[in-house]
């Protein structure tokens, strides 16, 4: 399924007040749980945690009922089409924590040595490529085929050897 990257600024007036409530319960329990990893663990540890999408588990589910209802009010189930959205956005949320983890790992090596503005700039950037050069991996098609070979690799595994 392909869907065009756009921004939307219907959605906000869509929004009720207990869908960001939601979100920011989410993403207050992830930093708490990430605040606990700390004091056990250390800072190093959690931050890892800190790098999932705090608000990701809120706004699947958000965007799964959403589409769920705008086709129900057009007699249709809309169960698959609402789980297809929902798997879209965790695509787009796995392809920018990969920028993230870039971002990460950048700052985290020359922050110490370097000027903090020159690192975060270059951390910055580097995200952007990262991201956006996945994504247009996935848009081209060889996310695709990696899972369709991923796919056939598990039914020869499971159904026997395939020559």
């Amino acid at each position: 399924m392909r869907m065009p990257v756009k921004v939307d600024g219907s959605a906000l007036r869509d929004s009720k007040w207990s869908q960001y409530a939601l979100r920011f319960l989410f993403g207050g329990i992830v930093t708490a749980i990430a605040g606990l990893v700390a004091q056990h663990y250390g800072p190093v540890i959690a931050g890892l945690l800190l790098a999932f999408p705090a608000i990701f588990p809120a706004s699947a589910t958000l965007i799964e009922k959403h589409e769920k209802q705008q086709k129900e009010k057009n007699g249709i189930n809309g169960t698959v089409r609402g789980r297809q959205a929902a798997s879209v956005d965790a695509a787009g949320s796995a392809m920018g924590s990969l920028g993230l983890l870039v971002f990460a790992v950048i700052t985290w090596q020359f922050l110490p040595a370097h000027s903090a503005g020159a690192v975060l700039g270059a951390s910055t950037v580097a995200w952007a490529v990262v991201s956006v050069f996945v994504w247009q991996l996935r848009k081209r098609g060889v996310y695709s085929a990696t899972k369709a070979a991923v796919r056939s690799f598990a039914r020869t595994k499971s159904g026997g050897l395939q020559c």
